[in-house]
């Protein structure tokens, strides 16, 4: 302050004033004589400033403390009125015993805080809305390596029919149990399986963003998981499995081929269903699971017994003229085997399914068979090589499990692959499948190597 020039006598600051006052060598105060505090500062390069300097009081004792002092603005932004009127609300602040200065570092404060809690509000419904989250995470799910095909499937299923239809547009962060919850029990009691797997991959996608920092913690860590799917032990009898093997022959291609193939080889649905002509190998009788496609993740060879590969002869129309006139001799090196479009595999199982146990039901007079699955055959193959006094080991070896025998320090130091262990169990499957399947009159015998459709 004592570099500052301070007019000694008050005068009312109005236009003339502020245009007549003219800049000295140093700082120089002019006061209004109306509003106590209220200034006009002139600088030494010209420059013309309304001020407003002012001491808030604090009753029962002496305020010693120097005068603050606020900058109302600029002359030329603002008029020798304006500003006066500005300063008289700043004196109605004071009297209050509010300090402007404060005051409007409050207000600074609360715009700063406006504009963040604006922008992590678009965030929020931005970036990490929940299907944005939910597309980047299956993105990732399925693009990890080895990952299979069915699981992908599932986690789409999962977050498209089940989650996102709730979540569309809630922001990752404020999702928490009561959201979830509820969308596991909207699903009926008796679809376990499916209660069980919304929960588990919704609480991987949950896990990842947690570790990604899009989300404080995974809210279903503290939920309960649901119950499991009851352990099914459905085996069909060898007059059930016959029925089937019937009914296929009446069922359009390429299912019924699907279905004997389930049957002669006990692969897993998804195997089968996909099985590609590049997996096979006429010469030596074999199909190639590649690792990507079998649920383990371990490649596997599956020998095929004659009745199997007189079954895919038929698809390759082995033995038939071909385009050129010449008889064919060999499988198709690429392509699906089971298809209705030559460019996917097949699907629509369940239609598959009812129209097979319509034609068994009608083959048996009316009598449905007892409720049964597509997976149910392959425990009945298991079952059946039971039966058959097949090895343990070679029944899991067929199945391409990697558990009992196969598992732990046993399945590190046990190399056997079981190869012709796993050809003689499923050629004498074939056989008895082959057995099972002539009915008492010879004269309506369906024989496995005469299915419809055959040359």
């Amino acid at each position: 302050m004592a570099t500052d020039s301070i007019e000694k006598r008050p005068v009312r600051i109005g236009k003339r004033t502020v245009d007549d006052a003219n800049p000295t060598d140093k700082d120089r105060f002019i006061w209004d004589e109306d509003i106590s505090g209220f200034g006009l500062k002139i600088t030494p390069a010209g420059g013309k400033v309304y001020v407003y300097q002012y001491r808030i009081s604090r009753p029962g004792a002496a305020d010693r403390t120097p005068p603050k002092r606020y900058t109302i603005g600029k002359h030329g932004s603002l008029t020798p009125d304006q500003a006066r009127k500005s300063a008289k609300y700043l004196a109605s602040l004071v009297s209050q015993g509010i300090c402007p200065k404060e005051q409007e570092g409050a207000a600074r404060a609360a715009k700063d805080e406006a504009e963040r809690q604006a922008q992590e509000r678009a965030r929020l419904e931005g970036d990490l809305a929940f299907e944005k989250i939910a597309a980047l995470w299956l993105d990732h799910y399925e693009n990890e390596k080895d990952r299979r095909p069915s699981s992908v499937r599932m986690a789409r299923l999962v977050v498209n029919k089940h989650l996102q239809p709730k979540l569309m547009g809630k922001p990752m962060p404020h999702i928490g149990r009561a959201d979830l919850q509820p969308i596991i029990d909207a699903i009926p009691v008796k679809q376990r399986g499916m209660r069980r797997s919304v929960f588990a991959y919704a609480s991987v996608l949950f896990g990842w963003a947690s570790k990604r920092g899009d989300i404080p913690s995974n809210p279903l860590s503290d939920m309960a998981k649901p119950e499991a799917p009851r352990a099914r032990d459905r085996v069909l009898t060898d007059d059930e499995l016959a029925a089937l093997w019937k009914g296929t022959v009446e069922l359009s291609e390429p299912f019924g081929s699907f279905f004997r193939l389930l049957i002669l080889t006990g692969q897993r649905r998804s195997e089968v269903a996909a099985i590609n002509w590049a997996e096979l190998d006429r010469a030596t009788a074999t199909w190639t699971i590649p690792a990507d496609r079998a649920k383990n993740g371990v490649a596997h060879i599956v020998p095929l017994s004659p009745e199997a590969k007189a079954e895919l002869d038929r698809l390759a129309k082995v033995g038939e003229a071909g385009d050129d006139g010449r008889e064919i001799e060999h499988w198709p090196k690429t392509g699906y085997v089971l298809t209705t479009t030559g460019q996917t595999p097949i699907s629509g199982f369940t239609k598959a399914k009812n129209a097979l146990d319509a034609q068994v039901k009608k083959d048996r007079d009316g009598k449905a068979l007892d409720a049964w699955r597509i997976h149910d055959l392959r425990r009945s193959v298991a079952t059946g090589f039971q039966r058959l006094g097949i090895r343990f080991e070679v029944t899991e070896a067929v199945l391409n499990h990697v558990s009992g025998a196969k598992g732990g320090i046993a399945g590190i130091y046990q190399r056997h692959d079981w190869k012709e262990e796993k050809r003689s169990a499923l050629a004498a499957w074939a056989r008895h499948i082959a057995d099972i399947s002539k009915p008492a009159d010879k004269g309506n015998v369906v024989p496995l190597d005469r299915a419809k459709g055959a040359a």
